[in-house]
């Protein structure tokens, strides 16, 4: 006579009342929802590509594409205009790079001492004051700028400045994006194991030896996207440049004197009064277009250094 496991029996039974449950509508309701989310994104993407290539092809029609890439002069405003993205490009990256400059040493060095030198109590105080700066609007930012870095201190540092200038939308810029840097990076460095650092502790490093070759290593895919993410918020900023660096598209590097960003004409020339279906309106959506695939050629670059250097840990 064979005698049947009473676990083997239980399991069964568990398994058959498994089959015999009533779907769990909620779940599939809730799938149902983030599908969609995805969906209404990835929609909104191809909408944003596609309402900035139409114009941008019909602009490309009646100025040739070399003209516009490689022209050293950007007048589309006036009569008999030109067209030369140049001089907003510059601008552009001569105002990032500062910012990046600024807001990457404050940024990593503050996730540094959030991570790995403060307390938890001194955590609990510090980060959320920090990122309470990520919530001031871009406007204050442009207009403290203006009227306090450059009138109040940049001024006496340097007397040619001008009253728009490159200089101090590129400071108050790297200031703003700095909770963002800091931020992500402190929560990357929080993930990785502490046994990774009671190793280090065991064969004698110190804090600083054991944030710099074993924290900041282990963390850098997660670091590298909070620097991808602050270039990227600083290279699309608006209002700042547009208050502070002011309207003036010139070629130069020179960070004193005025500069204007892709992102400033866009604002400026889209607030104006140009005539629908004109090719100084047009010439919005080019810019756009320009912005647009500079920043999805950096963010591809990113995602691929990203993925070199991540580390999964168990």
């Amino acid at each position: 006579m064979s005698t049947i496991n009473p676990d083997v029996t239980a399991l069964t039974a568990a398994a058959n009342s498994l089959r015999q449950s009533k779907p769990h509508y909620g779940e599939r309701v809730i799938r149902g929802l983030l599908l969609l989310a995805a969906v209404v994104s990835v929609l909104t993407t191809f909408g944003i590509v596609i309402s900035l290539l139409i114009p941008s092809i019909e602009f490309f029609t009646e100025i040739p594409m070399g003209d516009f890439l490689f022209g050293t002069t950007w007048t589309p405003l006036f009569m008999n205009g030109e067209f030369g993205v140049l001089p907003l490009v510059s601008g552009t990256l001569v105002i990032t790079g500062i910012a990046i400059i600024v807001a990457i040493p404050l940024g990593l060095g503050s996730a540094i001492y959030l991570s790995e030198y403060a307390s938890l109590r001194v955590r609990k105080v510090l980060k959320p004051t920090l990122e309470v700066l990520a919530g001031i609007p871009t406007v204050v930012f442009g207009f403290f700028a203006l009227e306090f870095l450059t009138q109040l201190i940049l001024v006496k540092i340097f007397p040619g400045i001008e009253v728009f200038n490159a200089l101090s939308a590129g400071i108050i810029m790297g200031i703003m994006i700095i909770p963002t840097i800091a931020s992500l990076s402190e929560d990357a460095m929080a993930a990785v194991p502490s046994g990774l650092r009671d190793g280090a502790y065991a064969l004698g490093s110190t804090k600083r030896q054991t944030a710099m070759k074993v924290v900041i290593p282990a963390a850098l895919s997660g670091i590298v996207a909070a620097f991808v993410l602050g270039i990227s918020r600083a290279i699309g900023e608006t209002m700042i440049v547009t208050i502070a660096a002011g309207l003036q598209p010139q070629l130069t590097l020179n960070p004193l004197q005025g500069m204007q960003t892709m992102t400033s004409y866009i604002a400026a020339a889209g607030s104006g009064d140009l005539a629908t279906g004109s090719i100084e309106y047009k010439s919005i959506f080019a810019v756009g277009l320009l912005l647009f695939i500079l920043t999805f050629v950096m963010n591809v670059f990113s995602i691929r250094l990203v993925r070199r250097f991540r580390q999964v840990y168990q």
